[in-house]
Parts: structure tokens; C-alpha cells; sequence
């Protein structure tokens, strides 16, 4: 039963993932940068963001090491991991505190 149950949460995240990522593809975005940063790569970062560690999604998309170790940092609260997912999904480079986050 627990394997069960694992198996299906396993299932509604990813679902979630596909739900969030896939959506734009299909709504008009006028971001046209934006949209080829998405890529299978960057959606199986933000998959190891959310679901491994924070910060290995930084890593897979070669970011630079002090945005990697702020990441994995921060992945001690547990919303954070949802940020750097989306952080890695779009593969951004940069952001607040210096380029960090």
C-alpha cells in the first residue's frame, strides 16, 4: 500500500511539472526568448530541482557555481524547491542577489 501511494504521488507531480511546462507551448506568449529557453533539458532540470535537491537543475544547465550553491543552500526550506524549479525549467540566467537567485 505505501508503494502505492508513492508511485501516485510520483505521478501527480509529474503531472504537475507537465501541466505548468506545457501550457505555455500552446497559449500565445510574447516572450519569444523565453520560449526557446524551455527545452527537454531545462524541464528535466527543473525536475531534479523539485524532486532531488535545489540546485543540481542550476547545475545540469550550467549556471555559475555561487547560483548553484545559493540554490542547494536555500533548498533547506522546503518552498523553496518549487522556485528553483521554475528557475531551472526557464533556464534564467541571473536574478536577485547579484545573479544568485
Amino acid at each position: 500500500m505505501k508503494r502505492l501511494s508513492k508511485v501516485l504521488t510520483c505521478l501527480v507531480v509529474l503531472a504537475i511539472l507537465i501541466e505548468n511546462t506545457l501550457v505555455p507551448a500552446f497559449a500565445k506568449n510574447n516572450d519569444e526568448e523565453l520560449a526557446r529557453r524551455i527545452s527537454f533539458r531545462s524541464i528535466g532540470a527543473g525536475a531534479l530541482s523539485l524532486l532531488v535537491w535545489p540546485g543540481i537543475g542550476q547545475a545540469v544547465n550550467s549556471q555559475k557555481g555561487d547560483k548553484v550553491l545559493t540554490h542547494a543552500f536555500l533548498g533547506l526550506i522546503p518552498p523553496y524547491r518549487f522556485w528553483s524549479c521554475y528557475d531551472a525549467v526557464v533556464d534564467r540566467d541571473g536574478g536577485y542577489w547579484e545573479g544568485r537567485i
